[in-house]
């Protein structure tokens, strides 16, 4: 059975998950619609929420492999990052992250999905990891497994995968069957970067670094399609969220593996609500931005910006850091924020904190 025959059987539904398929889709595809003219008009605000959604989407993927780095922890370690001084396999893990994923976000329009490529992400996600440095960019030369990871340094066997000596020619398969659906336009771009994460899972082409690397592919192929939005809020954060059902949704096709029966209907239906979770929380950030915007002043956005750098701060702290205003002063624009409900007040006297909201 030659690849495209085998994915559209895959992909072959009954009507009420094509129903169900279609509705995600749409609402989908009516908020990409909508974020094109809000992408135009906020270019400096979107800055920083590509740089939240990067530390969150840099810690998530790491923990679902695994890591315990928080995301205040990811943020401190890059902003202070001395290459040469990482010295565990999660600092190491997270600046290789970092540094695929900036590559992807800045130059996603040129990086074309071939062996090349893929070879080359691979080998950036763990160029500081010591222990890969023998099989960085390089197919898998021993049989390997997907495995979850679970905090309490557990893990459970999810699926077998394809032996290496046919990862080579399947994964040609899937490239070239992906590249030709996206040219050929025969069927919704959501449901080819689906159906390609889910076969490189499957495959589990490389020795180690296959779960992160195929969410960076999963925002490599988005942003190729136009679906820009996913630089701005965290699709691996979101996979953490419904780590279970993620696990779920794989080993529902994977029991088939190979079977006339195989179908991946749940991995679909799972990865398309997750996209949907994912506008509707960057839905949700934007409505407290236009709110800021429409009533705040240029002190009062030093404040937020100030907070939201920090996520939590003492009113002091805030003085030091904006010396030109008055406590007073700065005293009643927290007391607006959080009776706007966009900052949380903790503590009494002394010990009162104000934290910025996501």
């Amino acid at each position: 059975m030659d690849i495209s025959e085998s994915m559209n059987r895959k992909l072959d539904f009954g009507s009420s998950v094509y129903r169900n398929i279609s509705n995600l889709l749409s609402r989908i595809d009516t908020f990409r619609g909508n974020w094109q003219i809000i992408e135009q008009s906020r270019a400096a605000y979107l800055k920083e929420l590509r740089k939240i959604a990067t530390i969150e989407s840099i810690g998530s993927s790491t923990r679902i492999e695994g890591a315990t780095l928080t995301d205040e922890e990811v943020d401190k370690l890059l902003k202070s990052v001395k290459i040469s001084k990482l010295t565990t396999r999660e600092e190491q893990e997270v600046v290789g992250y970092y540094e695929a994923l900036e590559l992807i976000s800045d130059n996603y329009s040129d990086i074309e999905l071939t062996e090349r490529y893929l070879h080359q992400l691979h080998g950036i996600l763990l160029k500081h990891s010591e222990k890969d440095q023998r099989h960085k960019g390089s197919y898998k030369a021993l049989s390997n497994k997907v495995v979850a990871n679970y905090p309490d340094g557990t893990q459970r066997t999810i699926f077998k995968t394809t032996e290496p000596h046919l990862t080579a020619k399947e994964i040609e398969g899937l490239l070239t069957w992906t590249n030709e659906r996206f040219r050929e336009k025969d069927m919704h771009p959501l449901l080819i970067v689906a159906a390609f994460v889910y076969e490189f899972l499957s495959i589990h082409p490389y020795q180690d670094g296959n779960g992160r690397l195929s969410r960076l592919l999963t925002s490599l192929l988005l942003m190729q399609q136009d679906y820009r939005f996913v630089q701005y809020v965290s699709f691996e954060h979101v996979i953490e969220t419904r780590k279970e059902d993620y696990y779920r949704a794989l080993m529902d096709g994977q029991k088939n593996r190979h079977k006339e029966e195989e179908r991946i209907d749940k991995w679909v239906l799972y990865f398309l609500d997750c996209m949907v979770i994912l506008t509707s929380r960057l839905e949700a950030k934007f409505e407290i931005y236009s709110k800021l915007k429409t009533v705040i002043n240029e002190r009062q956005q030093a404040v937020m910006d100030y907070m939201k750098e920090q996520k939590s701060a003492a009113i002091s702290e805030i003085e030091a850091a904006l010396p030109a205003y008055s406590r007073n002063t700065l005293k009643k624009d927290l007391s607006y924020f959080v009776n706007e409900g966009l900052v949380l007040k903790t503590g009494a006297g002394r010990g009162v904190r104000y934290h910025a909201k996501e």
